[in-house]
């Protein structure tokens, strides 16, 4: 096949598939994404660039989709380069949520194309008003909100299938497009993460922390009130004071990626790690930043008990490579963790309710036998429902290259009326060749040309 991936920092989530059909000679694999994004063995990387602009002068609702346009105006330009140098994809897996699918239909009209469906946005049940602490976004929020899905909801009218990590994610999307998402994980090489019960983990002041001390984990890709960091850090008073030889193992940067942004010339890390500052033994406390793939990993192979916690919001892969490491999970009972954690592989707990998380984090503490078998169950549930190459990489293989499935997958019968309709409404300068713009490439390889492999980031 030749299959052509659209991701803003390729290969993101496509990072196993892309890779697994690269390695295929019989297989021809294009990345396009922006500067940011990392080489692939066997594939060939296409960067495109979006320069600065003004969005002031774009009313406030319009704002994000603007982006998305001039970014589609980037991608429009990279793909008609691609398609003039003859290269025509059979299938496009493409990820929606910066604008890079609007033009895929354009430019290579009889393409398969399946779409990443990650999250849908809306007002209830979600990540936006599910916590009291922080302010409603009022009427104009609530409409910036859903303009955010406009370029999500042109992809869901011309891809072919979509594909979901998790069910709960499948039920953000509008019910008349829950038919076309298949769900299907993208997988946790558990062959390579897995306990490991020699591991050590070392401190940044050098002190190693083994399986038999008692640590307790954080991770997340950013410490803020999405991912529960500030919950997190309201248990550790009671934590440390209990248990005096406890250690607490924090990993994630101290930006701002998913929800809303701390106070100008702040942090959410400083802001809650400061709520809590006089009341807990610093020294105890390690705060890592972002880690290498490995040394992340070891420091789940030590973990006593691992917090985590989530709005309802996008799964995060660190749940599930805890799993497969034969971590305690002390999870939040909310929506995305309960679809993983059932009583028997994980702890759960409300997630507001601070006072539970440290009861259960102590016990775990005080108690590791008790909670044997519950590291037991998380093991075989990582191996047995979200295995990367037993359990997801087959069927999304397969869903790649079954023309039949594709094509009756299409949403609605008067699809093929409404793209010629798009077409036509397209100005004629834009269907040539592109206008002058910065494109670089970059050739992986494999049966190509010799590069190096970004790691998969936690």
């Amino acid at each position: 096949m030749n299959v052509l991936f659209v991701h803003n920092n390729f290969p993101g989530q496509f990072r196993h598939l892309a890779q697994t059909l690269a390695r295929d000679p019989k297989n021809t694999v294009v990345g396009l994404g922006a500067m940011q994004s990392t080489p692939l063995p066997g594939a060939r990387v296409i960067k495109y660039r979006l320069d600065a602009f003004d969005v002031r002068t774009t009313h406030p609702f319009a704002r994000r989709f603007d982006v998305e346009c001039h970014r589609a105006e980037q991608v429009l330009y990279a793909l008609t380069t691609l398609r003039s140098s003859g290269f025509v994809p059979d299938v496009i897996v493409a990820h929606p949520g910066w604008g890079e699918t609007m033009p895929l239909r354009t430019i290579f009209p009889k393409a398969r194309i399946v779409l990443y469906c990650e999250f849908f946005y809306g007002t209830e049940g979600r990540d936006v008003g599910f916590d009291p602490e922080f302010p409603p976004i009022g009427a104009d929020g609530d409409v910036a909100l859903h303009l955010k899905n406009a370029a999500t909801l042109l992809a869901l009218a011309e891809c072919n299938v979509g594909l979901t990590p998790t069910l709960w994610q499948r039920s953000t999307f509008p019910e008349i497009y829950q038919p076309l998402i298949k769900v299907i994980h993208e997988g946790v090489d558990t062959e390579t993460v897995k306990p490991a019960p020699e591991a050590s983990f070392r401190l940044g002041s050098g002190r190693s922390l083994r399986r038999d001390d008692e640590v307790v984990t954080f991770v997340a890709r950013n410490l803020e009130p999405l991912r529960g960091y500030h919950i997190f850090m309201r248990s550790l008073p009671r934590i440390l004071k209990e248990r005096p030889r406890a250690q607490i193992v924090i990993i994630g940067a101290d930006q701002t990626y998913y929800g809303a942004s701390a106070p100008p010339g702040t942090t959410w890390k400083s802001i809650f790690f400061d709520e809590v500052a006089q009341r807990i033994d610093r020294r105890r406390v390690h705060f890592t930043g972002r880690l290498p793939y490995r040394d992340y990993l070891k420091a789940l192979h030590v973990s006593s008990a691992h917090v985590y916690l989530t709005y309802p919001f996008v799964l995060s892969w660190s749940l599930l490579e805890a799993l497969s490491c034969g971590c305690l999970v002390v999870g939040s009972d909310t929506a995305p963790v309960r679809e993983v954690i059932n009583g028997e592989n994980g702890v759960l707990v409300p997630f507001f309710d601070y006072e539970k998380l440290a009861d259960r984090v102590i016990e775990a503490l005080a108690h590791p036998r008790r909670f044997q078998s519950m590291r037991v169950e998380a093991r075989r549930t990582a191996v047995e429902q979200f295995d990367l190459k037993r359990v997801s990489l087959p069927p999304m293989i397969a869903l790649l290259g079954d023309e039949k499935a594709l094509e009756s997958s299409k949403p609605r019968s008067n699809q093929k009326r409404v793209l010629r309709r798009t077409r036509t409404a397209l100005p004629v300068d834009l269907k040539g060749e592109p206008r002058t713009t910065e494109v670089s490439e970059e050739t992986g390889t494999g049966n190509r040309a010799k590069t190096g492999e970004s790691p998969r980031k936690a």
